[in-house]
C-alpha cells in the first residue's frame, strides 16, 4: 500500500506548498521555490471549508487551471481536498495527481461515502485526513469506505485534534491515536501535518522531529512566499526559506525492524520493560483489591462512592510522589484520573449489582 509514496521522491514523502491557492503568482513562485528544493508534490486549497462565512473560501476551479499550466512548467505535481463529488469531478477532469479528505469531512460518514462513490476505481492516491473530534472509528471507518470502492492508493494524515481545554497546540496531537490506527492498519502509510498541529510556524520543526521519530512515511508543511500576508493561516505557513532549514534540521531515523543488528539489545532493554509491566499490573490488580473492600464496606454503611475529599487528596499527593521518581506531573494526574475512573465503576458495580 505504501509503493505509491515512491512517485514523489525519496521517503519520508514531503508535501509543501501554501493553504489557498490566491493568486497563480503565489502559487507559481510557491511551486518553483520548493520544486528547487526537491520536493514535486505541491498542496494548496482551492476550496476552502471556513467556519465562518464571509471569509475566504478559496477561488475554485480557476486555481486548478493555473495548476495546469504551473504542473507543465516546473514538472510538479499537485494535492488538494476535495469535499463532495463535484470537486472529485472538477479535481479528476484537470489531473490533480493527490486528492484528500479533510477534517471536517471524515467527520461525516454520508460525505465520505459520497466522495468515495464518485472515485471508485481511480488510480489516484486519496489520504484522509483525521476527523477533528478525536475518535479512531471515525478516522478508520473512512479509510475502509474508500478501501472499498476499489481504491488502491490510500493514505492517512495526522493533522491534530480539537480540544476544548487550553493548549500550546491548534489541534492537540493527541499521538497516541495516530499510534494505534498503525497498528490497526500497519502498510496504511502515515503522513503527519505539523501545521494544523501547531498553528504556529515556530513549532513545525519540533512537531515533525516526534512525527519522524515514530517512523511516519511523511510530511505536508504549509508554505508560502509571504506567510504574513497570507489570505488564510497566516501564522502556520513558512517561507520556502524556512521549509529548507527545517527539512535540513531534522533527524530522519530509520526504524529499528530494518537493522538486525539492533535487535538483540532492544529485546533485552524490552524484555525489562516487559518485567515492569508485570509489576505495574501486578500492582494495580492489589489496589483493586482494596478499592473492592472500600466497595463493600461503604455498601454495608450506606456510604457515598464519591469522597471527594478523598480524591482531591491523592491527586494532589500523588503528582508530589511521582516528581521524586522523575515523572512528570501532568502524565501522574492523567494517569490518576483513569485509575480513579476504574475504582468509581468497580465500586459502583459493588454497590448495584446486577439482578439475575
Amino acid at each position: 500500500m505504501k509503493d505509491w509514496l515512491n512517485e514523489w521522491g525519496s521517503r519520508p514523502m514531503v508535501i509543501a506548498g501554501p493553504c489557498s491557492a490566491e493568486t497563480y503568482e503565489q502559487l507559481y513562485a510557491t511551486a518553483r521555490a520548493v520544486r528547487a528544493q526537491g520536493i514535486r508534490l505541491v498542496r494548496a486549497g482551492v476550496w476552502k471549508p471556513r467556519t465562518r462565512p464571509n471569509s475566504f473560501e478559496g477561488v475554485g476551479e480557476e486555481a486548478l487551471h493555473w495548476m495546469d499550466r504551473i504542473r507543465q512548467e516546473l514538472d510538479v505535481a499537485f494535492a488538494i481536498e476535495v469535499g463532495h463529488p463535484q470537486h472529485v469531478e472538477l479535481a479528476l477532469k484537470h489531473n490533480i495527481e493527490v486528492l484528500w479528505i479533510g477534517a471536517r469531512s471524515t467527520v461525516n460518514p454520508f460525505t465520505v461515502q459520497e466522495i468515495a462513490d464518485a472515485l471508485a476505481g481511480t488510480d489516484r492516491p486519496v489520504l484522509v485526513k483525521n476527523p477533528i473530534n478525536p475518535e479512531l472509528a471515525l478516522w478508520l471507518g473512512a479509510l475502509e469506505r474508500l478501501a472499498n470502492r476499489n481504491i488502491a492508493k490510500l493514505g492517512a494524515i495526522h493533522r491534530g485534534f480539537s480540544y476544548f481545554g487550553e493548549s500550546r497546540f491548534r489541534n492537540v496531537p493527541a499521538w497516541h491515536i495516530p499510534i494505534e490506527l498503525k497498528r490497526e492498519m500497519p502498510d496504511m502509510p502515515l503522513i503527519c501535518d505539523p501545521s494544523h498541529i501547531s498553528g504556529d510556524r515556530s513549532m513545525i520543526q519540533e512537531i515533525s522531529q516526534i512525527a519522524l521519530d515514530l517512523d511516519y512515511d511523511g510530511l505536508i508543511i504549509e508554505t508560502h512566499p509571504d506567510p504574513v500576508n497570507a489570505w488564510s493561516d497566516a501564522r502556520q505557513q513558512v517561507t520556502p526559506a524556512s521549509l529548507q532549514e527545517i527539512l535540513q534540521n531534522l533527524r530522519y531515523p530509520e526504524a529499528a525492524n530494518r537493522h538486525p543488528e539492533f535487535r538483540n539489545r532492544l529485546e533485552e532493554i524490552r524484555h525489562g520493560i516487559d518485567m515492569a509491566d508485570r509489576e505495574i499490573l501486578e500492582a494495580l490488580h492489589r489496589r483493586m483489591q482494596l478499592v473492592d473492600q472500600i466497595g463493600q464496606y461503604k455498601r454495608d454503611h450506606n456510604l457515598a462512592i464519591l469522597d471527594l475529599d478523598r480524591w482531591a487528596q491523592i491527586f494532589e499527593s500523588r503528582p508530589k510522589w511521582g516528581k521524586h521518581l522523575n515523572l512528570k506531573k501532568g502524565f501522574v494526574r492523567e494517569l490518576y484520573k483513569l485509575i480513579h475512573q476504574g475504582s468509581i465503576r468497580r465500586q459502583t458495580k459493588i454497590l448495584n449489582p446486577k439482578k439475575p
